[in-house]
């Protein structure tokens, strides 16, 4: 069982920000930025490559509930996914984390870093 599907079953403590049947949004342990937060179905899926369509059309509106609690929905904020070991997925359980709280820089996008690749 991942470690995502724990936090599901309570087996592991999370700072919990929304929960539904469905969904769940907590806490990063690890934030990289002043609001960031991990958005994740219950059921196991272990990528956004395998997700239904039907189970994202219910994690938008959730996801959009979670930026607006937060109060990030008008400020703005960053929504990403990892797809993948080359996309840098980590967790192989489908999680998008919601990073906001700031103005983000996008230090990976750097002239430098495009020369390199």
């Amino acid at each position: 069982m991942c470690i995502f599907c724990k936090i599901v079953n309570n087996e592991i403590p999370s700072n919990k920000v929304l929960e539904n049947d469905d969904f769940l949004a907590f806490h990063d342990m690890y934030p990289k930025a002043p609001m960031h937060i991990l958005i994740i179905p219950k059921n196991h899926v272990d990528c956004f490559h395998d997700v239904q369509p039907e189970t994202m059309a219910g994690m938008t509106s959730f996801i959009q509930e979670v930026a607006t609690l937060v109060g990030i929905d008008k400020s703005g904020y960053r929504l990403i996914t990892n797809n993948g070991e080359d996309g840098g997925q980590e967790v192989k359980h489908l999680h998008f984390h919601l990073l906001g709280g700031a103005k983000l820089p996008f230090k990976h996008l750097t002239d430098e870093t495009q020369k390199n690749l």
